[in-house]
């Protein structure tokens, strides 16, 4: 079966056929605008694998694959008949090849019934995965490269805890102690400076963003794929960002991977894209772009039903990671101040000239560590933070005003000189600032014992008296009964 991108629509099965990536000659309906708002979500329930559409829908985004495409669809294809026990469907995702890729595509899918394909006119695998996924009516999504760099081995535990609704997602990792990598230095390198750098700066828990082998529920898919905006490599990355901050579970298997020595990927010009998407991502998250807290309300699976969850609460205060933070908003915030103050000492005295532009990148500082940082999110406490940061401020302050006064009453210093000293104390003070927001201003409250409960102690709970000893012997006849059968078994023990 194939179709343009023009035609991607939900699929509708309306003969019953159960064979996947068979042609429908029913009518496709168009989901109605804000269908996905109401969208019921049941991540928690199995996904019904008796359904007569496609349990599984794997997508192949290909762009020039003429030479691996058709060795690549006849092993996954006898792979997941083999092992896989519930319908599927491959959908070949063609993003504007200009060989002949889409007319092997087509001939594949003339030849097997579990084969579809869609042309798209733009190319980009984000674009790809976002259209054939919002498109599909199998309940689990997955995806892979073409190449099969993985091995196909890993793909039934990826999917199992979606099947059974563990997971939201399923990603395959090549960066854990469990995994078995063949690649080169550079990419490997590349890689794992990406991932850290994930972890470091954006509160990242995955630990490997751009294997191409990853599998989602589409309950959740439909949710959070219309507010992901890269068209590229960067998409991988955006979906568990956003999923993670959403609050769904995302499980990682650890795959055997060996690089393709033939791909036409540019590591170079992807790992710039990405630290681009990055930037871009953050300032959507700064800005409310897009609505985490209403998707959270909807997608996240909610405490359990132990008291409150101190290590959940805690996950992002490792000392390493709040440094990298930390540091990454200084170094924004000095440069900002550098600016502010050489602007504004053009015209006012210097020490008004500092004072303006401390008080100007404490508030932005301020905002930006509560937020990444230390991870609070909401109004909560918002105006004590910033009023403390203020107290923090008004520290460096007096660092940065000494500093000043010190140089000026030892020499007479020229505009430069004045910014190299107010910028060292500054840095100077970042020292003390640090920890003052990490063990003062943002803190984590310690766990609280849950309170006691308002319900009286039973009769049995209660000590001897009077007043409960009827409740009390009214309990003798069981606990005799029992001492009964226990000497009982001990008589039988010693005549054995």
């Amino acid at each position: 079966m194939t179709f343009t991108d023009q035609a991607i629509e939900p699929r509708q099965d309306p003969a019953g056929r159960g064979r996947a990536g068979q042609d429908h000659s029913g009518q496709h309906r168009r989901p109605t605008p804000g269908a996905t708002a109401t969208l019921t979500v049941a991540r928690h329930s199995p996904v019904n694998t008796r359904s007569t559409t496609p349990v599984l829908d794997v997508a192949i985004p290909v762009y020039n694959e003429e030479n691996d495409l058709e060795e690549c669809l006849r092993r996954l294809h006898g792979h997941l008949q083999d092992s896989f026990p519930h319908s599927f469907r491959i959908t070949v995702a063609d993003n504007a090849s200009t060989d002949s890729t889409l007319r092997i595509a087509e001939r594949l899918a003339r030849e097997i019934p579990e084969v579809a394909v869609v042309h798209l006119e733009e190319k980009g695998r984000g674009n790809a995965l976002r259209k054939v996924w919002l498109a599909s009516d199998a309940p689990v999504l997955a995806y892979m490269d073409v190449d099969l760099s993985t091995d196909l081995a890993a793909l039934a535990p990826l999917l199992a805890p979606l099947i059974s609704g563990h997971s939201d997602l399923a990603i395959g990792t090549r960066l854990t102690r469990n995994s078995r990598v063949v690649r080169g230095p550079k990419r490997e390198l590349i890689s794992r400076s990406y991932n850290l750098l994930l972890r470091s700066v954006m509160g990242a828990r995955f630990t490997d963003a751009q294997c191409g082998f990853k599998a989602i529920r589409a309950d959740v898919a439909h949710r959070i794929l219309p507010h992901t905006l890269d068209n590229a490599w960067f998409f991988d990355t955006e979906l568990l960002v956003l999923a993670e901050r959403c609050g769904l579970r995302v499980h990682e298997v650890p795959v055997d991977w060996t690089d393709d020595p033939d791909s036409s990927v540019d590591i170079l010009r992807t790992a710039l894209a990405d630290l681009r998407g990055m930037a871009r991502l953050t300032r959507d998250l700064l800005t409310a772009r897009i609505p985490i807290p209403e998707l959270r309300a909807a997608l996240a699976r909610g405490p359990l039903p132990a008291a409150a969850r101190y290590t959940e609460r805690t996950r992002r205060n490792s000392l390493f990671g709040q440094l990298v933070r930390f540091g990454a908003i200084g170094a924004m915030s000095t440069l900002a101040y550098m600016l502010i103050f050489l602007v504004c000492r053009g015209f006012m005295d210097p020490q008004l000239a500092n004072f303006l532009a401390l008080l100007t990148t404490a508030i932005g500082n301020t905002a930006a560590n509560r937020r990444f940082t230390f991870g609070i999110q909401g109004g909560s406490y918002v105006v004590r933070h910033h009023f403390e940061g203020l107290i923090v401020f008004g520290l460096g302050l007096a660092l940065t005003s000494g500093a000043l006064a010190l140089v000026h009453t030892t020499t007479t210093p020229d505009r430069w000189a004045e910014i190299v000293t107010v910028t060292a104390a500054n840095l100077a003070a970042t020292g003390l600032r640090f920890l003052l927001f990490r063990l003062w201003v943002f803190r984590v409250p310690k766990p609280v014992a849950p309170p006691a409960s308002s319900v009286p102690p039973s009769a049995d709970a209660l000590p001897a008296s009077p007043s409960n000893r009827p409740a009390t012997l009214s309990n003798h006849p069981a606990t005799l009964s029992n001492r009964t059968g226990t000497l009982s078994n001990r008589t039988d023990k010693a005549i054995r």
